[in-house]
Order: C-alpha cells, then sequence, then structure tokens
C-alpha cells in the first residue's frame, strides 16, 4: 500500500495523502492518545459500521476522551469513499486528544478527527501463527480499549513476518491463550469452537462478535473460556479473526502442522458470508 492511494481526510477536509495534515502537538503523535477503528470496505461500501462507532465510544470513554462526534466521522467516511468504489479495502478513522502538551497531562484541546480509505489485497485462503515470547496485561488501564498506542503491535507482528508468520499470538500474563496483534484466535476441540473471555486481557474484535452470534444461530457450539496457551499444541482446528480478514483457518503454528481437513472452520467461514452478504451493516 503506498500513499498514493489512501485516501485522507482530516477534520473536515480531504487533503494530500503524504502532506501535512495533523499538528506536531497532537496528542496522538506525542504520546498516543486516541482511539481508532478499522472496517472492511466491500464494494464502496463499509461493512458493521455501527458496530465499529459503538467500539469508538466505548474506547473513548475508556480512555476519558470527550465523546466523538460521530456525525462527524460519518462526513468524513462518505468523503473517503466517494468517487470510483474501492472493491476491497480497509476503512480506518481515528479520534485523538488534539493538541497538547508534550507530557501525560491533556489540555482542553478539541479531538481531531482523522478518516482514512484505501483499498488492499484480499487475504490468503490460510495462514501460519507464531506464538512471541511477550504477554497482553490483562490489568492494564486501557485493556479492551482500541487505543492508538499500537507498539506492542509492530514488535510482535514483525516477529511473525520475519519467520513466515501471518500473526503473532500473545499469552497474558496467567500463562492464558489471549488474542493476536489484530486479529482474535478460536480453536475447535472435539468439534466445539473455543475463544478466551474478555476479561482474559483481549481487544474484543467486531468479526469475532459476529462469529459466535452467527455461529450460535447456525447451530455451532460456541464457547467463551479460559484457555492455556498449549492448546494451540492439541487443538483439531485454529482460525483468527479480524475486519479484514474475516475467518481465516491456521494451517500451522510455529513448527506445529494442522490437519488440512478443518470441517468446523469451514462450516464458519460459509455461515459468515451468508450472514455477512444479507446486510453491510449487522
Amino acid at each position: 500500500m503506498t500513499g498514493t492511494n489512501i485516501r485522507v481526510w482530516v477534520d473536515g477536509d480531504l487533503v494530500e495523502p503524504e502532506g501535512p495534515a495533523v499538528s506536531a502537538l497532537d496528542h496522538a503523535v506525542t504520546v498516543g492518545d486516541g482511539v481508532f477503528e478499522t472496517a472492511k470496505i466491500v464494494d464502496g461500501a463499509p461493512f458493521a459500521l455501527t458496530r465499529h462507532h459503538r467500539r469508538l465510544l466505548h474506547s473513548a470513554a475508556g480512555l476519558g476522551l470527550p465523546v466523538p462526534d460521530l456525525a462527524l466521522v460519518d462526513k468524513g467516511v462518505a468523503a473517503v469513499l466517494e468517487g470510483e468504489p474501492i472493491a476491497f479495502g480497509r476503512l480506518r478513522y481515528s479520534v485523538t486528544g488534539g493538541v497538547g502538551p508534550l507530557g501525560s497531562d491533556r489540555d482542553e484541546a478539541s479531538l481531531t478527527t482523522i478518516v482514512l480509505a484505501a483499498p488492499q489485497a484480499r487475504p490468503p485462503a490460510s495462514g501460519r501463527l507464531t506464538v512471541v515470547p511477550w504477554t497482553r496485561n490483562e490489568r492494564s488501564a486501557v485493556v479492551g480499549l482500541k487505543t492508538t498506542s499500537y507498539a506492542e503491535n509492530v514488535v510482535a507482528l514483525a516477529r511473525a513476518k520475519a519467520v513466515g508468520a501471518i500473526e503473532a499470538v500473545f499469552a497474558n500474563t496467567r500463562g492464558e491463550l489471549c488474542e493476536c496483534t489484530g486479529s482474535n484466535i478460536f480453536v475447535v476441540v472435539d468439534g466445539v469452537v473455543l475463544t478466551p473471555p474478555g476479561d482474559s486481557g483481549l481487544l474484543c474484535g467486531i468479526t469475532r462478535e459476529l462469529v459466535i452470534e452467527w455461529g450460535r444461530e447456525g447451530g455451532v457450539e460456541v464457547r467463551e473460556q479460559v484457555l492455556p496457551l498449549d492448546v494451540l499444541t492439541t487443538a483439531d482446528e485454529v482460525f483468527i479473526t479480524s475486519s479484514t480478514k474475516d475467518v481465516l483457518p491456521i494451517d500451522a503454528i510455529d513448527d506445529r502442522e494442522l490437519p488440512p481437513a478443518r470441517p468446523v472452520t469451514t462450516a464458519l467461514q460459509e455461515i459468515f458470508r451468508h450472514n455477512a452478504d444479507r446486510t453491510l451493516d449487522p
């Protein structure tokens, strides 16, 4: 993805992708003080935008930011999606603390609202995971919030890419399975779909939420429960979910190759695709 094909809107105006648009004093730049959402673009329209908006409000409240102006966000979304439709891509919108001091204190500055859209390649048919040595802190002050402070994820994803993996897997401080850098993780054991609960320290993904809801409606047994990290060494199937990956099967975790037959994952892929095709805003 290059800057030239990214559409950028900041506080009411479309701007050049690689030009100056946000103050160097913006609190997201100085201390990572902001929240964001990433939604899938399908045929020029965002998917599950209402759910993403709801989570943005939750993240902002948890970070202590003023309530974001969703009407302003929607204006930016419309602006970046106008014109030639993006067949498949990524919509990212952020709300930051605005211009502030160089430390962690906040001024009474106005929020900064940024909306981006760009085409991207569709996800692969399957992928490999690697378990990284770092942990998620299930007692963090920002647990469950989608903040712009993503340095841990950058480091872990770089480690994953270096070993040919599509994602990195974190345990939490208790040694339990938690999540990936930008994806939630599910395992299948004896035909039952299991995924870590919200209090394990993960970010509850929108696609995770829909897979649980739609899977149960489709007759698949899906449970949220505490799982040891080593469940990855014995699970019959493993898959990850995210806004741009939907339900993505995992074919290997570090040195372990998983069986090519994955009937439960395939069934959930079909259930997800069927429901997503019926509505863009479930």
